[in-house]
């Protein structure tokens, strides 16, 4: 049977240890079977999120030297209540060129903020150079989309 240890979330499953959150902050789960306990299970509720931005510059220009060209930095920033929001996942999409054909998203397609509430990423071109990318930062919440969903261009010159 799983037991919540914390305020911070409710177990809806005892049996399979489904638990939703109740209000922000670290939880413990815990299950047990007679006097035999499983190690703690730690979980984050995080508190809704407002909103999320780019951190200037949106446009960052590569002259294209070799195959393998990589932009700038380019970074999101998630907020709530004004505020950076750590450990958000941000959802990266290549919007031009058409199916992302050459472009390759550095970490990958999904960042999350860190302490302070933003998230960097690199746009690298591994295939033939288009003019340029775009690639759209979202996030959501409870299945809504959370509102900013800053576009970044990266122009890529011979």
């Amino acid at each position: 049977m799983w037991t919540a240890l914390d305020t911070t979330i409710r177990v809806v499953d005892s049996l399979s240890g489904a638990a939703v959150g109740v209000s922000p902050g670290p939880g413990r789960l815990v299950a047990r079977v007679g006097a035999l306990r499983s190690n703690l299970a730690v979980v984050t509720v995080l508190d809704t999120l407002d909103s999320i931005a780019a951190v200037q510059p949106t446009v960052d220009t590569v002259t294209v030297s070799k195959p393998d060209s990589v932009s700038g930095m380019l970074t999101v920033e998630a907020f709530r209540g004004g505020n950076g929001s750590a450990l958000r996942r941000i959802a990266l999409s290549v919007d031009f060129p058409p199916g992302g054909t050459g472009i390759t998203l550095v970490p990958g397609d999904t960042i999350v903020t860190g302490p302070q509430g933003t998230a960097s990423f690199q746009v690298r071109l591994t295939g033939v150079r288009p003019d340029s990318a775009v690639i759209t930062a979202s996030a959501t919440y409870h299945g809504a989309a959370v509102p900013g969903s800053p576009h970044f261009v990266v122009v890529f010159l011979p």
